[in-house]
């Protein structure tokens, strides 16, 4: 299993954009990849249409994206065509046809040992191919945020948590709750006030380990 701080081994997988090696696509990019228990569900629709509006966002912070359904790649292609139809955006963002189920297992979103191919399998079944992994240009997991099939996910909100992993990857900052870029950060707790001095300058403080700056510059997206 797969989650925050572990390496993602290369793969090589089919989708509907043809045979990919992650860490070749990936190049030294983000990746924002999300996964699907199965094509032609709602929910799912929904969320491809809002990724593909989208791109253009999460491609200016230099993030790639990436699906991944329990399902064909030809059945990815005829899905979108779905997807163009309700939402008007077709996506555009290769989707990994994980009809063996083994990237869902390596990912840990699958048990080792379910069994069947995506013929065999409900979106029921895969029930719990629906989290968000976030990767850092160094292969590694950043973030991972699992969602129920019946709750569709806030692309906003992931482009708010690609924010703060990008501004806190190059700072020694925290973002608090709420946070949107251009707001005030926390200080690291790791980080001394002598050592802070020199970095921040001065700081406010509502408590000793809260010390308030503003945000540092975001550098540009590769």
């Amino acid at each position: 299993m797969l989650t925050i701080g572990n390496t993602v081994p290369d793969f090589r997988a089919e989708t509907n954009c043809g045979a990919i090696d992650f860490h070749d696509w990936m190049a030294d990019k983000w990746c924002v990849l999300f996964s699907h228990p199965k094509d032609f569900t709602p929910v799912c629709t929904t969320e491809l249409g809002e990724a593909a509006r989208l791109s253009a966002e999460f491609e200016r912070r230099g993030a790639k994206l990436m699906g991944l359904s329990v399902d064909g790649a030809e059945r990815h292609n005829d899905w979108s065509q779905d997807i163009q139809k309700v939402t008007g955006f077709m996506p555009a963002f290769p989707m990994i046809a994980d009809t063996d189920l083994a990237i869902s297992k390596m990912f840990g979103m699958l048990p080792a040992d379910a069994e069947g191919s995506s013929d065999e399998r409900t979106a029921a079944d895969n029930a719990t191919v629906r989290t968000v992994f976030m990767i850092a240009p160094d292969k590694t997991v950043r973030m991972a945020m699992a969602y129920p099939m019946s709750t569709g996910r806030n692309f906003a909100e992931l482009l708010r948590v690609l924010d703060s992993l990008q501004l806190t990857e190059n700072n020694q900052v925290a973002t608090p709750a709420n946070w949107q870029p251009g707001e005030d950060v926390f200080i690291l707790p790791s980080i001394g006030d002598e050592q802070a001095a020199e970095m921040f300058g001065s700081w406010t403080s509502r408590l000793p380990y809260m010390r308030i700056v503003p945000q540092p510059k975001m550098a540009d997206a590769a």
